[in-house]
C-alpha cells in the first residue's frame, strides 16, 4: 500500500512457531487450548508455544516465473498474479499492463484523511477503472481507513458503495474483493493510537455493511497489524496478506492474497508497483 511502508518488516520462517500470546491475538480461540496463564509463579510454565501449519506447501509449491509468485499443486497453476495501484502510480497503460501476465487489479478507491478525518476519491480511481474495464481485467477496490469509530468506518463503506454506484460497478462487475485497510501513519495520525477492540470494531463495521451490499469484503494488514486486532472476530472476513521480499510468508494466520513485494516491475507503470499472489482455493490452516 502506498502508506505505512515502514510498518511492513519482512520476515523469513514458512511454519511459525509463535509465543502464545501473539498465538492467541491471532487465531480463533477453538483453535488454540491453553493461551491463558495464569498470573502466579507459574505463569511461563503454563504457556504453550503453538505451531501454525499453513494449507499450502509453499516450500514445495511456490516458484517464480518472469520474476512473479506462482503458486501450483501437481502442475495445476492454484493462483494468479496482481498488482495493486492508486494515484502513487501515476497513469497506467492497462493494456501494456495485461500483455505482461497480469491478471487481476485492486484499485484504490479513496481514503480518509489522516489528520481532519476528509473522505477523498482517489484522482486515478475512475481512470484506472476505464482502463482495467477495457482491457476485460477482472479488479477490486481497497480503501485505506483513518476511521477512529465504527461510525467513521460505516461512513467510509457507504462512501466506497456510492462511489462504485456512481460509476456503474455493481457486485458482479467488481470480482475480487473489497478491502478495509487500516494502517498507522507516519506523524501524529488521528486513528494510530486505537486499542486492538476499536480496530477490530472499525473492521467488522465495514465489512459487514460492503458484504450485506453484496460486494465480497476483505480485511488487509500484516502481521503486526493482524497482531493489533480480535483475529477471532474478524474470522468471517478473508485477509489480504502483506510481507515483502521473503522466500514465502510467515503468517501464523489464514489469508487469501498475499501482497509480497512494494517494488515491482510491471510494464506499462512508470513506477514501482506492488505484486500480489491470490489464492483460487480459500483453505484453512491448523495449530498444533
Amino acid at each position: 500500500m502506498p502508506f505505512a511502508k515502514t510498518a511492513h518488516s519482512a520476515r523469513t520462517a514458512g511454519r511459525v512457531v509463535l509465543a502464545a500470546a501473539l498465538a492467541c491475538a491471532l487465531a480463533a480461540p477453538a483453535a488454540l487450548t491453553g493461551c491463558a496463564a495464569d498470573d502466579g509463579p507459574g505463569a511461563v510454565e503454563g504457556q504453550r508455544h503453538l505451531t501454525y501449519v499453513s494449507p499450502y506447501d509453499w516450500a514445495a509449491n511456490l516458484s517464480t516465473e518472469n520474476g512473479r509468485y506462482v503458486y501450483a499443486e501437481n502442475g495445476e497453476v492454484k493462483s494468479r498474479v496482481g498488482i495493486d495501484v492508486s494515484d502513487h502510480q501515476h497513469s497506467v497503460n492497462w493494456a501494456a499492463v495485461a500483455q505482461d501476465g497480469i491478471d487481476f487489479a485492486m484499485l484504490r478507491l479513496g481514503n480518509r484523511g489522516s489528520t481532519e478525518g476528509q473522505l477523498y476519491e482517489d484522482t486515478t480511481f475512475a481512470d484506472n477503472v476505464l482502463g482495467v474495464q477495457s482491457v476485460g481485467m477482472p479488479f477490486g477496490a481497497y480503501f485505506f481507513s483513518q476511521a477512529v469509530s465504527e461510525d467513521e468506518a460505516r461512513e467510509e463503506a457507504q462512501f466506497v458503495l456510492s462511489t462504485l454506484t456512481s460509476y456503474g460497478l455493481s457486485p458482479e462487475s467488481v470480482q475480487y474483493p473489497v478491502v478495509f485497510d487500516q494502517e498507522p501513519v507516519e506523524g501524529e495520525g488521528r486513528a494510530n493510537n486505537l486499542s486492538a477492540d476499536q480496530l477490530t470494531a472499525n473492521a467488522i463495521a465495514f465489512c459487514q455493511v460492503i458484504e450485506e451490499a453484496g460486494y465480497r469484503p476483505m480485511v488487509y494488514g500484516n502481521q503486526i497489524d493482524m497482531a493489533q486486532r480480535n483475529m477471532d472476530e474478524l474470522s468471517a472476513y478473508p485477509v489480504w496478506y502483506a510481507e515483502y521480499d521473503v522466500a514465502e510468508p510467515s503468517a501464523g494466520f489464514d489469508f487469501v492474497m498475499w501482497q509480497y513485494t512494494n517494488s515491482g516491475t510491471v510494464r506499462g507503470i512508470d513506477t514501482d508497483v506492488d505484486l500480489n499472489i491470490y489464492m483460487v482455493e480459500e483453505r484453512k490452516g491448523t495449530y498444533e
